[in-house]
């Protein structure tokens, strides 16, 4: 963690509940009076719904010689339990009153602070939670055949066992179910909750959660790799397809109830291919839909990351979203580079997704405060609280509750509680630890016995008879048990080795406000540390470290208590749970912008390209070559061009009516190679710097014209001269010389490391040769090029437009994009050629008379997401999309698109 000393949260985050509605307000109102449809409706997508439904059956699943697999996850808790509550065991068991209901509805515990800052979004928007339903149990009845059942008098049903009609039941149950069920209107409510549940099959679901998210997903994000705590195998990939199936099940239900102007949130790791999917799954309006993806998770290094298999899968499924936030500053850093690094994405303060412009930022999560600060006054806390200050009255109180889990640091904390008996003698006898570990999702015996071992040594070397340093509870204690231990504790002691959301911190902060107003000691590595500032923070790896912080906590003057208290208890009841859920929702209100909503080039229509083509008597076609009809490849020598490109302009070279080029930034050798052998194809090269026109049939025999001859080329030494130092300090790098330009080139080099080293080289050119020479500097993919300003390929498209007066079709693609925000960030102008030709093409015609063709008849295309900044007025995904466009037109089908259509003949169902 190296970021600490960047702000938690930012400027204006830390205002009132109230005035963050108020903006959000604002903002919608904005959006609305410039076009933008918004449906007030906000669509949040989480692993489980918080309702936990139980099927009333007169028909045991057993009965039918069906055997139930084993339940797991369990029904209660969540990745991070809420504190657990006395009640949770009757909720969980209320049935409905009405004998006609086909399902008991009950609250799931668990993600409380989530749910919580969820719920109090209805107090201005309606709102959807889409979620699985998790394991399914059913309550036989009086006259059902006995089955084996788990012991609370509930037997699991096998997911192709639950009926179609049972579930429409369940989704007609689920209406109104918040004030019918739980009881726990949100104060001044507007808006309503609407459940919507998630069918997973078995195998998936359990492969999906129990499988990828634990195993896999879990550890790494926790800077653990799947070999440290897998116990049968250590393979990465083994639950990947039930992952993928899962998310996919999610995005066609969201997209199944999805309505213009909704904005989606989804929530955490078990969820991330969900941005991507959802908009495909919605098709051409998959652009339109506003999506917010929230990871409460920590995210790892680039250098962890990398170490997962489908690390691309993963990271392109969460570049699907407009925006992407996380727990802290540290956090959204990692995540960008690794895109970067993986990916190979350009990335500023945003990341530049083939022309989608995702956001990047942070924001904390809370508790709901004033529900912890009601709980802590219920009336069984306080004989509780007494019972404990008897029997410990002459000792001081520490007091640590985690989960039992690898990550969550309680081996080391008790090695420091240890430490601090060692180096500190005068607390023997004086000093007591009480450690609560809940039960992990999945069992882990290994650490439950070191666990054990250790308090047993701690207390057979520290204790005597009448005295022990540890009390050890493995349990789940109750509501007022909880706050009992939180409220009488002397010192507070959470050191996970790395967490993201941790809710007992901020609980014991709160619990504290009527007591003792004790310290806490908070490991550094949790993404809360930074909000937490007035804690004493440790690196729990540092067992002297922590000792000294219980020391210096158990030693703390009132006064010192007291003001670090006012300090954390502010931050603790500012930054709520309500709060995060409306920042975050203004947050992604103000990503809707010009890049997403007000316009989204549309797609490339084939039916009126087809018929304007035909209706020609004479077309132009202009083709760029890297990213248009060829993808970017790492290695620039190794973009040569598919089989089905060739193909492609082999057909349209061939029919007399129509004019081929090839306007690119490669030099001529190159374009003669993979290219030259094709006749009647004119080509561009170097940016416009050469033409060879097509004119004569035999390919070889063409001549280059060069329109750089009589230009002044002295500058390219002293541009070289430059390159060369930049290469000499920059592994990986190469110099480009060609005949009229320069280009200097990083895309084998470290990402981060060439960028800068790019952005360095290219303030030199501008400031100190640019501004004397007749040239510009172009900055491309991965590249630095220097060339001539009388040259361009805006130029040359003009040139070929008015030597073809006559034609009364073009088809013009390119692959680059105008300046966006990402850009125009840094301060740097990034000049994009193909730009240029949509530019020339824009300005047509200045003289009517000269020309035959008609504006609808030039489809001017980007290649790239609808949402890249373009002059361009149509757009495809992919170069193979644009050869597929082609061989379109000649009446032709490529290969990429039969074999499409073959694994679309056995389409696949994961619900």
């Amino acid at each position: 963690m190296d970021t600490f000393t960047e702000p938690y949260t930012r400027a204006g985050d830390d205002i009132s509940l109230d005035a963050v509605r108020d903006q959000v307000r604002a903002l919608e109102q904005a959006h609305k009076s410039h076009g933008v449809q918004l449906s007030g409706r906000i669509i949040h997508v989480c692993h489980y719904l918080p309702v936990l439904p139980t099927l009333i059956s007169h028909t045991s699943p057993a009965a039918a010689g069906v055997l139930s697999p084993p339940p797991s996850p369990p029904n209660t808790p969540g990745d991070v339990p809420s504190s657990p509550t006395d009640e949770s065991l009757d909720a969980g068991q209320q049935q409905s009153s009405a004998p006609s209901k086909r399902w008991n509805l009950a609250p799931r515990y668990g993600h409380a602070a989530m749910i919580s800052g969820i719920r109090s979004l209805s107090a201005t928007h309606e709102q959807l939670i889409v979620g699985w339903t998790g394991d399914i149990f059913s309550i036989p009845s009086e006259g059902a055949a006995s089955a084996e059942e788990d012991g609370t008098g509930e037997q699991l049903v096998p997911s192709h066992l639950v009926s179609q009609p049972d579930r429409e039941a369940l989704d007609a149950e689920l209406v109104g179910y918040e004030e019918e069920g739980q009881g726990q209107a949100i104060e001044g409510i507007k808006g309503k909750i609407e459940y919507v549940p998630v069918w997973l099959e078995d195998k998936v679901g359990h492969g999906h959660y129990d499988g990828y998210c634990k195993t896999t997903l879990w550890p790494l994000f926790h800077y653990l790799l799947w070999q440290d705590v897998a116990t049968e195998y250590a393979s990465a990939d083994a639950h990947w397809v039930h992952y993928e199936q899962a998310n996919q099940a999610f995005a066609e239900r969201i997209a199944s109830v999805l309505k213009p102007g909704d904005l989606v949130w989804v929530h955490d790791y078990h969820l991330l291919l969900v941005p991507k999917l959802l908009r495909s799954a919605v098709g051409e309006k998959g652009t339109d839909v506003i999506i917010g993806l929230f990871v409460h998770t920590p995210f790892p290094s680039s250098e962890v990351f990398r170490c997962l298999p489908r690390r691309k899968e993963i990271l392109e499924g969460m570049l699907g979203a407009n925006l992407v936030c996380f727990q802290t500053y540290s956090y959204t850093r990692h995540f960008t580079s690794t895109c970067v690094r993986v990916c190979g994405y350009e990335t500023t303060s945003r990341i530049d997704v083939q022309g989608h412009i995702v956001a990047v930022s942070h924001c904390p999560v809370g508790i709901d405060a004033e529900r912890v600060a009601r709980d802590t006054l219920r009336p069984g806390i306080q004989p509780k609280l007494e019972a404990l200050r008897a029997l410990y009255a002459d000792k001081k109180i520490i007091v640590g509750r985690d989960k039992l889990d690898v990550v969550k640091g309680v081996l080391h904390k008790l090695r420091a509680f240890e430490k601090l008996l060692q180096d500190y003698p005068e607390w023997q006898g004086h000093v007591v630890l009480i450690q609560v570990t809940s039960p992990a999702l999945s069992d882990s015996p290994k650490l439950e016995r070191q666990v054990s071992e250790l308090v047993a040594h701690i207390n057979g070397e520290y204790g005597s008879l009448d005295f022990i340093p540890v009390h050890h509870y493995h349990q789940t204690l109750k509501k007022d048990e909880f706050y009992a231990l939180l409220s009488v504790a002397d010192l507070g002691v959470i050191t996970p080795l790395r967490d993201g959301m941790n809710t007992t911190s901020m609980e014991f902060v709160i619990a504290q406000e009527r007591t003792n107003r004790s310290p806490l000691v908070l490991s550094e590595f949790m993404g809360i540390s930074q909000h937490m500032g007035d804690a004493l923070q440790v690196n729990p790896w540092d067992l002297g470290d922590v000792a000294a912080a219980m020391n210096t906590g158990l030693l703390m003057s009132s006064e010192s208590k007291a003001a670090r208290h006012a300090a954390l208890h502010k931050v603790v009841t500012t930054h709520t749970s309500h709060t995060w859920a409306a920042v975050l929702v203004k947050m992604l209100l103000s990503q809707i912008n010009g890049q997403t909503n007000a316009r989204g080039t549309p797609y490339l229509p084939r039916d009126s390209l087809k018929e304007k083509y035909e209706k020609a008597g004479k077309r132009l076609f202009l083709f760029d070559y890297d990213g248009t009809l060829t993808p970017i490849v790492r290695t620039p020598a190794m973009a040569v061009p598919s089989l089905d490109a060739l193909n492609a302009l082999t057909k349209l070279t061939s029919d007399p009516k129509n004019i081929v080029y090839i306007v690119s930034g490669r030099d001529q050798e190159f374009l003669e190679i993979h290219l030259g052998h094709i006749k009647h194809l004119g080509m561009s090269a170097e940016h416009g710097g050469f033409i060879r026109d097509p004119n004569g049939g035999d390919a070889e025999q063409e001549e280059w014209m060069n329109f750089t001859a009589k230009l002044d080329m002295e500058w390219m030494e002293e541009v070289a001269e430059i390159f060369r130092y930049y290469t000499e300090r920059t592994t990986g790098s190469h110099i480009e010389i060609k005949k009229s330009a320069i280009t200097w080139h990083y895309r084998a080099s470290d990402p981060e490391w060439g960028l800068f080293q790019c952005r360095q080289c290219q303030d030199l050119l501008e400031n100190n040769v640019a501004h004397k020479r007749p040239i510009e500097v172009l900055v491309g993919k991965k590249n630095l090029e220097v060339r001539p300003l009388a040259v361009n390929k805006g130029e040359i498209v003009k040139r070929i437009l008015y030597m073809n007066p006559d034609s009364e079709f073009i088809f013009c693609a390119g692959d680059d994009k105008v300046n966006t925000t990402a850009d125009t960030e840094s301060h740097h102008v990034t000049n994009r050629p193909d730009e240029d030709m949509f530019r020339a093409l824009r300005l047509f015609p200045p003289t009517p008379s000269s020309l035959s063709i008609t504006p609808d008849a030039v489809f001017t295309t980007s290649v790239g997401h609808s949402s890249k900044r373009t002059l361009a007025s149509w757009h495809v995904t992919t170069p193979e999309e644009v050869v597929d466009h082609m061989l379109y037109l000649v009446g032709e089908t490529s290969r990429g698109s039969v074999l499409r259509a073959m694994e679309g003949e056995e389409p696949k169902s994961y619900l």
